[in-house]
C-alpha cells in the first residue's frame, strides 16, 4: 500500500529499471543465445542503475531473472539452454530501488515462429491488460481474475491456477494474492495506493503443472505450450498506473 506520493516515486523508479531489462533482453533474444547470457545481460542494468534484484537468492535462487521456454511457465533457471528457431521463451524479473520493489514479465518468439505460438503471447497479453483495465478504485480485487480468466478461456486456452500474482511495495510478495481466475468471491474492495504485480501464465492445454527435479521449474503436466505476462500496478486516482513500462 502506497502512502504518500514519495513511495510511489520509488517504485516507479524500481519499476523503470524492469522495463529497461525488459527491453535489453528482448535486443538480446535471438537463436544461439543461451539462457545464462540473458541473466547476464539484466545483472549489467542492475549494477549500472545501482538497483538490487529481487530474484537473486531469493529462497535460494540463483539467477536475477526466470527464463522459462517453451512448455515451462515460470521459475525456469537461467543456464546452457540456447534458445532456436520458433522457440517461445518467457523472462520473469525484478529490481529494488531504495527499499521499493517492481517485478514484471514477457513472453516473446524466437526466430520465426508459429502462428498458434504467436496467437498464445497475444492472448496472454491481452488477458493481462484486461485484468488492468479492472484495478480501478472501488472494484474488488477478483474482478481483475475473472477478467483475465474470460480473455484466455474464450480462445481456447487454460489460466495456471498454482501460481498467482500478489501485492507488492517493500516486498516483492505481499497479501492478499491476485488469482488469475474467479475464485468463487469478490475479494477485497480496491483503494487508491494498492498496488499488485499482476501475472497471467496461460497454458495452449490444460492448466494442470509439475515441478522438475531442480524444483523451481514449472512446466505444464501435458506438455503444453505456455506464455506469461506481469506488470506492476498502482491504484490511483486517475485509474491504474502501470509502473513497470519505460
Amino acid at each position: 500500500m502506497i502512502r504518500n506520493p514519495d513511495e510511489l516515486k520509488k517504485m516507479r523508479k524500481a519499476g523503470i529499471v524492469v522495463a529497461e531489462i525488459h527491453e535489453k533482453i528482448r535486443e538480446a533474444i535471438k537463436p544461439g543465445i543461451t539462457t545464462l547470457e540473458l541473466d547476464e545481460i539484466s545483472r549489467k542494468v542492475l549494477e549500472k542503475r545501482g538497483a538490487k534484484s529481487n530474484f537473486l537468492g531469493y529462497h535460494g535462487f540463483p539467477a536475477t531473472i526466470c527464463t522459462s521456454p517453451n512448455d515451462m511457465i515460470v521459475h525456469g533457471i537461467p543456464g546452457s539452454y540456447r534458445l532456436k528457431d520458433g522457440d517461445l521463451i518467457s523472462i520473469d524479473c525484478g529490481a529494488i530501488i531504495e527499499g521499493y520493489h517492481g517485478d514484471a514479465a514477457f513472453s516473446t518468439g524466437v526466430g520465426e515462429i508459429s502462428k498458434e505460438t504467436e496467437r498464445l503471447i497475444n492472448t496472454t497479453e491481452a488477458s493481462l491488460y484486461a485484468g488492468i483495465d479492472k484495478m480501478v478504485a472501488g472494484n474488488r480485487l477478483h474482478e481483475i481474475g475473472r477478467a483475465v480468466q474470460e480473455v484466455a478461456e474464450k480462445a481456447g486456452y487454460s489460466v495456471v491456477r498454482e501460481y498467482v500474482g500478489h501485492a507488492i511495495g517493500t516486498e516483492m510478495h505481499e497479501e492478499p494474492q491476485v488469482p488469475n481466475y474467479w475464485p468463487g468471491r469478490p475479494g477485497p474492495t480496491l483503494k487508491v495506493g494498492h498496488v499488485f504485480a499482476i501475472e497471467p501464465m496461460v497454458n495452449a492445454g490444460g492448466y494442470l503443472t509439475r515441478v522438475l527435479e531442480d524444483n523451481w521449474s514449472v512446466v505444464t503436466a501435458d506438455g503444453s505450450l505456455s506464455a506469461h505476462f506481469e506488470h506492476t500496478i498502482a491504484v490511483t486516482e486517475n485509474g491504474p498506473e502501470v509502473l513497470t513500462l519505460p
